[in-house]
């Protein structure tokens, strides 16, 4: 069922995304008197799914789920049909009208897939409202999970500071923010430490098959137990672990190495079972381990304990416009630092690309319509940025080529605009065995 409801949100993410983009190009077309051939959800090899032919166009669903396209006439597209091109130019032809429509047209789906994003932000931003984890509000800092952030001098208990210079005000943004930095300000014990972060930081982190790499710092609740536990009698699930041999535990994260001295022994402990105080004897395995699993609680639970306030600011239609919109900068500035990134081989960022798989494993187990919708957004902006890459079979690549013939007044042929889009075809089908060949590698080796 689980399997179901992702997959269920990801193709109608996926579908929205693509019909839209190709509306994109499809309404401009129409304005400039350009005949549409046809306009296709998914890929039609050899058969569709369904078909209807209204007025000069056919419209339809291919079986093949990997994106959709329409088909213009007099244009060399990824159908590689040029048969058309043998013939006289007609005044309906893509390839007679003059250059800033083409332009007009090529530009259409990218504008449309970053104008989706704009408007789903400031949506979410006035129903749901701006909801956050104030970073000032951790009063005790952060629970530090990613080896590769203790490597480069990062503690548990640490306070964030700035984040590349800039202040930190919003917890829920470090992580994303952290993926690209290059050095954090953290408050440790009242004083201020820089932390410098090595150029492959993010290498490491998809090596540890990515996850979180800090959290707000959570109480020792006690969750679950190790199949070789020794405390299943003594302790239940949702008890509240408060000290063990008399030292405080107010976190979970005070627990590292702290028992290894203490191994195949029992040691005195106190624990809070329905608010009320219990003694309890813990027996410590010879790894020095309780064989206990932590809870994490909800962000509700966290602020009824005191761990941190979380803030909610609602806004007016007129308010969210701005909000909204700030919001959409800021994922699409970070999209292209990870861009960045991923062509620098010196991060190892390349490893973490993904295919369709990684994109089907964004989404939530249970439906979740601002889950939904904050997922499309983003989606939606990564099509609209790998679109515009200047390769031949992209609408990147046909603006390269329409723009050189704005500005030198020379047009390229028809054969050189075929022979690119060849290249171009070859180079996206690399990059699509690439990124989905990563998805194969990492589930074949759990790496």
């Amino acid at each position: 069922m689980d399997v179901l409801v992702k997959l269920s949100q990801f193709l109608l993410s996926l579908s929205l995304l693509i019909v839209l983009h190709e509306l994109g190009h499809f309404i401009p077309a129409k304005l400039f008197k350009t005949r549409v051939e046809k306009f296709y959800l998914f890929f039609d090899i050899k058969f569709s799914l369904f078909k209807k032919k209204i007025g000069e166009t056919v419209y339809g669903i291919g079986w093949l789920p990997l994106g959709g396209y329409v088909k213009i006439a007099g244009m060399i597209d990824e159908s590689m049909d040029t048969d058309q091109l043998k013939q006289e130019p007609q005044p309906w032809e893509f390839r007679s009208k003059p250059a800033w429509q083409r332009l007009i047209i090529m530009l259409g789906g990218v504008t449309v897939n970053f104008i989706l994003a704009f408007v789903i932000y400031i949506g979410m931003t006035w129903y749901y409202g701006d909801r956050f984890v104030a970073n000032e509000s951790l009063k005790d800092g952060v629970w530090v999970l990613s080896d590769d952030l203790k490597k480069a001098g990062m503690q548990s208990g640490d306070k964030i500071v700035s984040i590349d210079g800039e202040k930190l005000v919003r917890f829920d943004k470090a992580q994303a923010k952290m993926l690209t930095a290059k050095e954090l300000v953290v408050n440790r014990n009242g004083v201020e430490q820089e932390i410098k972060l090595p150029v492959d930081f993010v290498q490491g982190i998809i090596e540890d098959k990515g996850g979180k790499l800090i959290v707000p710092r959570m109480p020792f609740i006690v969750a679950g137990f190790d199949d070789a536990s020794l405390n299943k009698e003594m302790l239940k699930e949702r008890d509240f672990i408060v000290s063990i041999n008399g030292t405080t535990i107010t976190y979970y994260d005070q627990m590292e190495g702290f028992l290894k001295p203490f191994a195949n022994q029992t040691l005195p402990a106190v624990i809070k079972r329905d608010d009320v105080a219990q003694n309890v004897t813990l027996k410590v395995d010879k790894n020095g381990k309780i064989g206990v699993a932590p809870a994490m609680i909800s962000n509700k639970d966290a602020e009824k304990l005191g761990l941190f306030a979380l803030t909610t600011n609602h806004h007016s239609f007129i308010e969210s416009i701005p909000i909204g919109l700030q919001t959409g900068v800021d994922q699409l500035v970070g999209y292209g630092k990870q861009l960045k990134m991923i062509v620098n081989p010196d991060t190892g960022a390349y490893k973490g690309v993904g295919g369709f798989k990684a994109i089907f494993d964004v989404f939530p187990n249970t439906w979740s319509w601002e889950m939904f919708w904050s997922i499309t957004a983003f989606l939606s902006i990564m099509l609209g940025v790998m679109n515009l890459l200047p390769i031949p079979a992209l609408d990147g690549g046909h603006v390269l080529f329409l723009l050189y013939e704005m500005i030198s007044g020379r047009k390229p042929s028809d054969k050189f605009l075929e022979y690119a889009q060849t290249v171009g075809f070859v180079i996206l089908i690399a990059l699509l065995l690439f990124a989905n060949g990563n998805d194969i590698f990492k589930a074949l080796t759990g790496k």
